[in-house]
C-alpha cells in the first residue's frame, strides 16, 4: 500500500461503506469525503462526517499507518489542528503513540481485485501499463478523456505563450511571428529559428515585406548562412543586402549555427527560411486574420507558400539541382496548425476569457488529419481510435505525461480499471 493509492481510494470512496465504524467503535457516516489537496497541509479539506450523533466539519488526513501521524510531526503543526478523521490503511497504535483523533482503518474494506489490478499496473513492463486491460473505457468515455487531455495539453502550452506576452508587451502578432519561426525550424533548428525571429522585430519585417530578397537576406543573414564567399549572383545579392540592413537596423547576429546533418533536403534551414520569408511576403497581420476564420482549411490555405525561383533549382547556395518548386508541404502545414496556430488561438481565448476561440481551436483539431508515429500506432493497435489531430495529440500527451510517469491513479483509464464492480 502507498499513500497515493490510499488517497485515491478515499477520494473515490472505493471501499465498503456498509456499517462503518471508527476503530474506537463509534458509528461513522461519511457525509462529504472532502476536496483533495495537492499542496501543503491535510490531504482532504472541507470534509463532513458524523461520528455517533455528532456532525463534524473540517479536514481529513490519510496515512498508511496510524503511527505515521507522529513520524510526520503533525501533532505540533497548526495546519493539522482541524482534523476530524484520521484515515489509515493499518491501525498500528499502541499506548505510546495514541492520538486523540477518531480513526478509520481501510485494510479490510478494500476489494482485493483493486489491489491486484493496481499491482499489475505498477509492475507492468510496458510503457502502457494498462495494455492488457484496454480498451476498458467506452467510446464516449474515450472521447471525454481525450478532450480533457487535450485541454490540459493546450493549457500547458499556454504557459509559454503567457511568458512571451510579458516579453513582447502583449503583442500577439509578435508572439505569433516568433512561434511560427520556431516551428519552421522543426526540432533540430527550433532554437536557432526562434532566436532569429526575436532578433528581427515584426515591424522591421513589415517595412520590407514587398521585397522578398530583403526578407531572405535578413533571415538567412541572422542565421549565419550568408557568411561565406559565394559564386552565384543571388547569394551575393543577399549578402550585400544583409550587410546594409544589418547596419541600418543595428541587428545583432544570433550566436548559433544551423544544423544540416542527417536531414532531408526539404527540411534544410536554407529552404525553411526562404519559405518563411515568402510567408511574410504574402501576408500581413496574420494572426488577426486567423482569429476571424472559421474552418481549418481556410487557415491552412494561408500557409500554402512556394519559395522564389532561385530555390526551384537549389537546396543550398551555389549547388544547383534539377528543377523542383519548393512548396510548403501538407504535412508541414498540419504541423504548424497543431503546434503553433491552435495553441496560440487557445491561449488567446484563455487570456481574454473568450470561449469562442478555445472552442474554435478544438474544432480545428478535429478537422486536421491524425498524426502517425510510433506512439499513435501503438494506441491504435490496442483498439484506441486515432481519427484526427485531437485524438493523436491527446494520445501523445497521455503517453508522455501519464503512462511514462505511472500516473495511473490520475488517469481515467486507470480509474476505470481500479473501480470496484458491484
Amino acid at each position: 500500500m502507498t499513500e497515493k493509492l490510499l488517497q485515491f481510494i478515499w477520494r473515490f470512496q472505493y471501499f465498503n461503506r456498509h456499517e462503518l465504524t471508527t476503530d474506537e467503535g463509534d458509528i461513522l457516516q461519511i457525509i462529504k469525503p472532502g476536496t483533495f489537496n495537492n499542496n501543503q497541509g491535510p490531504d482532504f479539506s472541507e470534509a463532513a462526517v458524523k461520528i455517533a450523533s455528532v456532525k463534524l466539519f473540517g479536514n481529513i488526513e490519510l496515512h498508511v499507518r496510524s503511527s505515521d501521524w507522529h513520524k510526520h510531526n503533525h501533532s505540533s503543526d497548526k495546519n493539522y489542528s482541524n482534523i476530524i478523521l484520521h484515515v489509515v490503511w493499518e491501525d498500528d497504535r499502541n499506548n505510546k503513540n495514541k492520538i486523540a483523533l477518531p480513526t478509520l482503518s481501510l485494510q479490510n474494506r478494500v476489494p482485493k481485485i483493486l489491489l491486484q489490478h493496481y499491482e499489475q499496473l505498477m509492475n507492468e513492463g510496458y510503457v502502457l501499463h494498462c495494455k492488457n486491460f484496454l480498451p476498458v473505457l467506452s467510446n464516449i468515455g474515450w472521447i471525454s478523456w481525450k478532450e480533457r487531455l487535450m485541454a490540459e495539453r493546450l493549457e500547458i502550452k499556454s504557459e509559454k505563450v503567457f511568458l512571451l506576452l510579458q516579453e513582447t508587451n502583449y503583442h500577439w502578432e509578435e508572439i505569433f511571428w516568433q512561434m511560427i519561426a520556431a516551428n519552421f525550424g522543426i526540432k533540430v533548428n527550433t532554437a536557432l529559428f526562434e532566436a532569429v525571429a526575436k532578433s528581427i522585430p515584426i515591424n522591421i519585417l513589415s517595412k520590407h515585406k514587398n521585397q522578398i530578397h530583403q526578407l531572405e537576406a535578413m533571415l538567412l543573414g541572422q542565421a549565419n548562412l550568408l557568411d561565406q564567399n559565394f559564386r552565384e549572383d543571388y547569394p551575393q545579392l543577399l549578402k550585400r543586402e544583409f550587410q546594409f540592413l544589418k547596419k541600418k537596423y543595428i541587428l545583432t547576429k544570433v550566436n548559433a549555427a544551423a544544423h544540416f546533418l542527417r536531414m532531408r533536403p526539404a527540411n534544410f534551414p536554407t529552404l525553411r527560411l526562404a519559405q518563411l520569408a515568402m510567408l511574410i511576403h504574402q501576408s500581413s497581420h496574420l494572426f488577426s486574420k486567423i482569429k476571424e476564420m472559421n474552418k481549418a482549411e481556410e487557415v491552412r490555405s494561408l500557409f500554402k507558400v512556394t519559395c522564389n525561383d532561385y530555390w526551384h533549382y537549389h537546396f543550398l547556395f551555389d549547388e544547383e539541382t534539377n528543377y523542383q518548386p519548393k512548396h510548403l508541404g501538407n504535412q508541414m502545414i498540419d504541423n504548424i496548425m497543431i503546434n503553433t496556430v491552435i495553441p496560440l488561438l487557445f491561449s488567446y481565448g484563455l487570456h481574454h476569457k473568450e470561449q469562442l476561440y478555445k472552442d474554435k481551436a478544438f474544432g480545428w483539431l478535429t478537422e486536421i488529419k491524425a498524426e502517425e508515429n510510433s506512439i499513435t500506432r501503438t494506441w491504435k493497435s490496442l483498439q484506441i481510435e486515432n481519427k484526427n489531430a485531437l485524438d493523436s495529440q491527446a494520445l501523445i500527451h497521455l503517453n508522455n505525461n501519464y503512462c511514462q510517469n505511472k500516473r495511473c491513479l490520475e488517469c481515467a483509464v486507470g480509474n476505470k480499471i481500479l473501480k470496484p464492480t458491484n
